[in-house]
């Protein structure tokens, strides 16, 4: 994770500005920091729980090759709001429990209190509040999750689609001005934020 830039003026600043110009909540409770990968200009709201600590079976603590220890990757212009908790996903595989990387594309936005367990969030990507998305989930490019829904393991969500209900299901088709809507929401909301 990137280092902030200069000390906070006082320590009651609620959140931190690093040098990339990732916002993040001094009320966050990020865990395996050397395992997590903002890209720049995120912000992670009050309450959110990031688990870089939660690595694949054998994981060499400092990674023995180059990005083998990266556990989440948040890219550019994210939202990640309040409650949300982000771990990396896991599977039992010939007896063996392991967790897998979670990659998490530009411009995504996740609703208050979702648990995101998903093996890859494509770009654009929306996920509303309350949601639970089940490992190993691949939510494709500019797809929705509307609030409450529940995304169930191994599901994979087609881009510019919108899913609801519990089981999540499609419910419908996003026109083909999604991207530019999407990332344009994304930079105005990153550029209108005020920390509390």
């Amino acid at each position: 994770m990137s280092r902030p830039s200069r000390p906070p003026s006082s320590s009651t600043t609620p959140y931190i500005t690093t040098d990339t110009g990732n916002l993040v909540s001094r009320a966050c409770s990020i865990n395996g920091s050397k395992n997590i990968v903002l890209a720049g200009k995120s912000i992670l709201r009050h309450g959110c729980v990031v688990r870089g600590d939660l690595r694949r079976a054998g994981a060499a603590p400092g990674g023995a090759k180059e990005g083998g220890s990266v556990v989440i990757a948040i890219g550019r212009y994210c939202d990640v709001g309040e409650g949300v908790v982000l771990r990396p996903c896991y599977k039992t595989y010939k007896g063996v429990f392991s967790y897998y990387p979670m990659k998490i594309g530009d411009h995504v936005s996740i609703g208050a209190g979702s648990v995101v367990e998903a093996a890859s969030i494509g770009t654009g990507v929306e996920i509303g509040k309350g949601c639970i998305i089940g490992p190993l989930a691949i939510l494709k490019d500019y797809s929705r999750i509307a609030d409450g829904a529940v995304v169930g393991s191994g599901t994979i969500v087609p881009s510019l689609t919108e899913w609801a209900g519990s089981p999540a299901r499609p419910v419908g088709q996003l026109p083909e001005s999604t991207p530019e809507l999407v990332e344009t929401r994304a930079k105005t909301a990153y550029a209108r934020f005020q920390p509390e």
